[in-house]
C-alpha cells in the first residue's frame, strides 16, 4: 500500500474536482493507456488498471470521502474497505466502466465502447445495487477491533438457476441481433470518411444472450430476496460516521450480474462513564472536599478496565490528570490517544447545624481564602490542553 500513487495524481485532478471532471479525466487517461492502442505494452496495461482503480474510488461519493480522510488505508481491499480493482482483470474493467468509453469517439477509434470485454465476451447481467447498514459498537469493541457477524436482508443469487434467470441451459440463446457481442455497430459516411459508432444492443441490453424460458423460482431475474450472514472485520479505532466498504456483499445482480457493495456505517454506543473526544477519552472525577484537601487514591473506569490514580493533597477543582495511551488507537496507525480525567469538587447541598457551624468557623481561616498559584493554568488553558 505504501507504494500506491495518489488517485488524484493518477487522473490529474484536484481534490475539489467535480464528478464530471473526474469522469472526463479518467476517459482521457484510459484512452492514452488503452490496451488496443498499446498492444503488448504491459506498462500501459498497468496504468490503464491503475486509472480504473482511481476512478472507482473517486467516482463513488462514499469511497471518495473515505479516501480523502484516511488515504489508501481507508479504502484498502483487506476485507475492510474500498477497491476491488487490485484483482480486476481487463474484462472486469470494461464491464464496470465500459459505458464511459462509449460516450465519445473512444469506441469509434478502438471498436470498443458500451460494455465491451476483452476478447469479445460479454459480462453477464446487470450489476446489483449497494446496500448501507448501520452497525453500533461499544467503546471496548472500537478500542480493540472486532469481528461482527450480521444478518443482512438483500437480493441473493437464485439457487435454482444459478443466477442465470433461465429455466435450464437450453433456455439461454445467443442474441441474434448482436451475435453475442452485446453491441451493434453502425458505419456512417462523413466528410472525414467512414465513422463507426458502437452502441449497446437494445435486444439483449448488452448481455449478448436472451432467455427464452424463465426460471420459475426467480421469474427470470436470477436472484431472490433473502437473508445472508456477513462477517465484518472492524479495525480498531473506527469513529462515529466512518464508513467501511465490503466489495461484492451488497445486492446480487440480475441474471448473474456483479453484486453491489455493502457499506457499513459506524455508530458508537454511548458509555455510561466515559466520553470520546477524537482519540482521547474524557472522564469526570467527583471528589469530596476532604479528599481534595488531604489527597487520596481512587479507581477510575477506562475503556479496557479500571485504573488506580493518586490524587495529591491540595488538588484543585478542574485539575486534569492524563493517563498516557489509555485512549483509542488511530485506524491503521500506531498512534494512540490518552484518557483525560478532570476533577470536580463535589459540594454538599444540605448540611446539618453542626456542620454549618464548623464550616463557618473554617471560612474565617486565612488558609481557606482563595489564593491561586500563579503557575496554575487557567480555565481556557485547561480546555486547550484537554483537547490537544
Amino acid at each position: 500500500m505504501a507504494n500506491k500513487r495518489d488517485y488524484y495524481e493518477i487522473l490529474g485532478v484536484g481534490k475539489s474536482a467535480a464528478a464530471d471532471e473526474i469522469k472526463k479525466a479518467y476517459r482521457k487517461v484510459a484512452m492514452q493507456h488503452h490496451p488496443d492502442r498499446n498492444p503488448g505494452d504491459k506498462g500501459a496495461e498497468e496504468k490503464f488498471k491503475e486509472a480504473a482503480e482511481a476512478y472507482e474510488i473517486l467516482s463513488d461519493a462514499d469511497k471518495k470521502a473515505q479516501y480523502d480522510r484516511y488515504g489508501h488505508a481507508g479504502v484498502s481491499s483487506n476485507g475492510r474497505g474500498g477497491f476491488s480493482g487490485g484483482n480486476m482483470n481487463m474484462e472486469d474493467i470494461f464491464s464496470q466502466f465500459g459505458d464511459i468509453f462509449g460516450e465519445d469517439l473512444f469506441g469509434n477509434f478502438f471498436g470498443g465502447g458500451g460494455q465491451r470485454s476483452r476478447g469479445g465476451q460479454r459480462s453477464r447481467g446487470v450489476r446489483g445495487s449497494n446496500l448501507r447498514v448501520k452497525l453500533k459498537l461499544t467503546y471496548e469493541e472500537i478500542a480493540k477491533g472486532v469481528t461482527k457477524n450480521i444478518k443482512v436482508k438483500k437480493y441473493i443469487g437464485c439457487a435454482t438457476c444459478g443466477g442465470s434467470g433461465a429455466k435450464d441451459k437450453g433456455s439461454v440463446q445467443t442474441c441474434t441481433a448482436c451475435g453475442g457481442s452485446g453491441q451493434v455497430r453502425k458505419v456512417q459516411n462523413t466528410f472525414l470518411g467512414q465513422m463507426q459508432t458502437v452502441t449497446t444492443c437494445p435486444t439483449c441490453n448488452g448481455e449478448g444472450s436472451t432467455v427464452t424460458a424463465k426460471c420459475g423460482n426467480c421469474k427470470g431475474e436470477g436472484r431472490v430476496y433473502g437473508e445472508e450472514t456477513v462477517s465484518i472485520d472492524i479495525p480498531a479505532g473506527v469513529q462515529e460516521g466512518m464508513q467501511l466498504n465490503i466489495g461484492g456483499r451488497g445486492n446480487a445482480g440480475e441474471r448473474g450480474g456483479t453484486p453491489g457493495d455493502l457499506i457499513i456505517l459506524i455508530e458508537e454506543e454511548a458509555h455510561k462513564d466515559l466520553h470520546r473526544e477524537g482519540l482521547n477519552v474524557a472522564y469526570e472525577l467527583h471528589l469530596t472536599f476532604t479528599d481534595a484537601v488531604f489527597g487520596t487514591q481512587v479507581e477510575v473506569p477506562t475503556i479496557d478496565g479500571r485504573a488506580k490514580i493518586k490524587i495529591p493533597a491540595g488538588t484543585q477543582s478542574g485539575k486534569i490528570f492524563r493517563l498516557k495511551g489509555k485512549g483509542f488507537p488511530a485506524v491503521n496507525s500506531y498512534e494512540k490517544g490518552d484518557q483525560l480525567i478532570q476533577v470536580s469538587i463535589w459540594t454538599p447541598q444540605h448540611v446539618s447545624a453542626e456542620e454549618k457551624a464548623m464550616l463557618e468557623k473554617l471560612s474565617h481561616s486565612p488558609n481557606f481564602k482563595p489564593h491561586p498559584d500563579k503557575n496554575d493554568k487557567g480555565f481556557f488553558d485547561k480546555i486547550r490542553e484537554m483537547f490537544s
